[in-house]
């Protein structure tokens, strides 16, 4: 049968044990690799690797490729030593499905049993077990999947969005939330549009990381013919840590007070975690702290976007034009899924009721996906929106700092 019994005496913890006989050892390794093969349908996608994974392509833009290789350096740190869960969201043909088959079939090679199932295809085989002539019970199959160590779970979102469909993939999503199984999921979806109940899980940023791949079609040839114009950076070039003036000749508390902000401000730029709000009158150096934010992040290979309130509602606005290169929803999912968005000059006292809602869909994305964002506003919090104000007063993810300095170019505050 291949196996052997050990000759020890009774008591012994191997006695009445059967081992694998050194003859047999590699036939029974083949066999199970090919029965956990088969188990994780990773036939389709054994090609699919991260040497095989192009990230200079021609058709990319130098941002693009930046994005490109941040998100395949997360996912081979991930692969290598898989802790938690790891979402990857992206449009269509970004090569989030690529790099999730990479992380399944570098673990599969490292002896990992893993399961690699599209959404849509997962609740189908769930269909299927309820047939007559199915060799696998329901119950089998629904604990195998959502019990194995690791799980890919591709294209979540593209499911039929039926009663049954959405309990099945909250029993399962659930499931490996509780236990703290790892997982990797992909989705095309804006986070918004899944059901509440599987978004805080995959929003809960203790266990999930998220990486948004905000990359054009690989398939097609004009991949970078429509830029986001509100990455460019280079109106605010100039404003960097660097070039940030201390101003020694304010009063002591002044000036202590911007020595903080500029030390708080050097500390999200090393590590955007959670949300920070410079408030302060014109002038008194919040958007430099900002921009020399923005500018550092997008020299590590970061997507940046920062753009001032009123630019990015004109922005908006300007896809409706018949002219338009980018739809409305891409310029509105590209702005509020952005690895780091910075607004400045956030105003909402005239704000028309169009511009209210749109501010506050992107700061309610941005608050329930846990994404980096930074403001900039001379208002005081009383006078915001109060969906605004209460995502800003959340001092579990929203650190706002008052900067007392005068604006630089009226000197000292008159007493």
């Amino acid at each position: 049968m291949g196996y052997v019994t050990r000759n020890v005496s009774v008591g012994h913890p191997d006695f009445g044990k059967s081992f694998p006989c050194v003859c047999q050892r590699d036939l029974i390794a083949d066999r199970r690799n090919t029965r956990l093969r088969a188990l994780s349908n990773l036939d389709a996608v054994s090609d699919k690797t991260f040497d095989a994974f192009e990230v200079d392509l021609p058709n990319l833009s130098d941002e693009q490729r930046a994005v490109l290789r941040s998100s395949v350096d997360l996912a081979r740190r991930y692969a290598e030593s898989p802790q938690g869960w790891l979402l990857l969201q992206g449009n269509f043909g970004s090569g989030k499905t690529h790099l999730a088959a990479a992380i399944a079939n570098y673990r599969f090679e490292a002896g990992d049993f893993v399961i690699f199932v599209t959404a849509p295809d997962f609740l189908d085989h769930l269909r299927s077990t309820f047939g007559p002539t199915s060799e696998v019970p329901y119950d089998d199959l629904f604990e195998q999947v959502r019990g194995v160590p690791l799980l890919i779970l591709d294209d979540l979102g593209a499911e039929s969005s039926t009663p049954w469909a959405q309990e099945k993939l909250y029993q399962l999503i659930n499931h490996r939330y509780v236990n703290r199984l790892c997982t990797v999921i992909t989705t095309n979806s804006v986070l918004e549009d899944l059901d509440p109940r599987v978004r805080s899980r995959l929003v809960d940023w203790h266990l999930a990381r998220s990486v948004n791949m905000l990359l054009p079609d690989y398939r097609r040839k004009d991949a970078a013919a429509e830029p986001n114009l509100l990455a460019d950076l280079s109106l605010y070039g100039h404003m960097t840590f660097e070039t940030f003036d201390p101003r020694r000749n304010l009063p002591d508390d002044e000036r202590r007070n911007l020595a903080d902000a500029f030390e708080t401000a050097s500390n999200y730029a090393r590590d955007p975690q959670g949300w920070l709000v410079f408030i302060g009158e014109h002038g008194c150096g919040k958007t430099h702290l900002a921009a020399s934010i923005a500018n550092y992040r997008q020299a590590l290979g970061d997507t940046v976007i920062l753009v001032t309130a009123p630019d990015l509602l004109d922005y908006l606005r300007a896809s409706f034009s018949a002219a338009a290169a980018n739809t409305f929803g891409k310029r509105l999912n590209d702005i509020r899924s952005a690895s780091l968005l910075v607004i400045d000059q956030l105003d909402l006292n005239n704000a028309s009721s169009w511009s209210l809602e749109k501010i506050r869909q992107i700061v309610d994305h941005r608050y329930l996906a846990k994404l980096p964002t930074v403001f900039t506003t001379v208002q005081a919090f009383a006078e915001l929106d109060p969906l605004v104000r209460s995502r800003l007063l959340d001092d579990r993810f929203c650190h706002a700092f008052a900067i007392l300095a005068p604006d630089y170019r009226g000197g000292r505050r008159v007493r």
